[in-house]
């Protein structure tokens, strides 16, 4: 498979109004860190059997989530998929990429669901901190993923 190219910068991306922004990506990595350190507070309340933290916590990493989504969502998956939409390879890679990302969503949503009545319900405890190992392995392979492939495709 070809190489794929960066997206141009001039201009909204066509068929949008979405515009390049420089500090996008910026934003996107800071809002991983701020994730990554969200889900390590998530798993030590959960390790230290705190779970009304655990709860309180996993509430506020779901509110981040579905913003940081929706940020990349919008401004980086459309702006990529429009401006390099003559680009089958990279189109077809930011495709999966969102495609994936789609799927992770959800899944994600699932476990939140799931267990946002953890505090209530300690006898969840045990499969809350087994599928909470599962999601934090999900998440850093993804963040390095988007950081080293896709991101490079909107700064370059």
């Amino acid at each position: 498979m070809p190489e794929p190219v960066p997206a141009a910068r001039s201009g909204p991306a066509p068929g949008t109004q979405i515009h390049y922004h420089p500090a996008l990506v910026h934003q996107l990595t800071d809002e991983h860190l701020v994730l990554l350190q969200a889900f390590g507070a998530i798993q030590s309340a959960a390790a230290q059997g705190n779970l009304a933290e655990a709860a309180s916590l996993l509430e506020k990493f779901r509110v981040r989530l579905q913003g940081h989504l929706l940020t990349e969502n919008v401004r980086l998956y459309i702006y990529l998929e429009h401006q390099l939409a003559g680009d089958p390879s990279s189109f077809a890679l930011i495709h999966e990429f969102r495609q994936e990302m789609d799927g992770i969503g959800k899944a994600l949503a699932t476990f939140l669901r799931k267990y946002q009545n953890l505090a209530a319900e300690p006898g969840l405890a045990p499969a809350f901190v087994d599928e909470l190992a599962g999601v934090g392995k999900v998440l850093v392979e993804r963040i390095q993923r988007e950081e080293a492939t896709l991101y490079p495709l909107y700064t370059a």
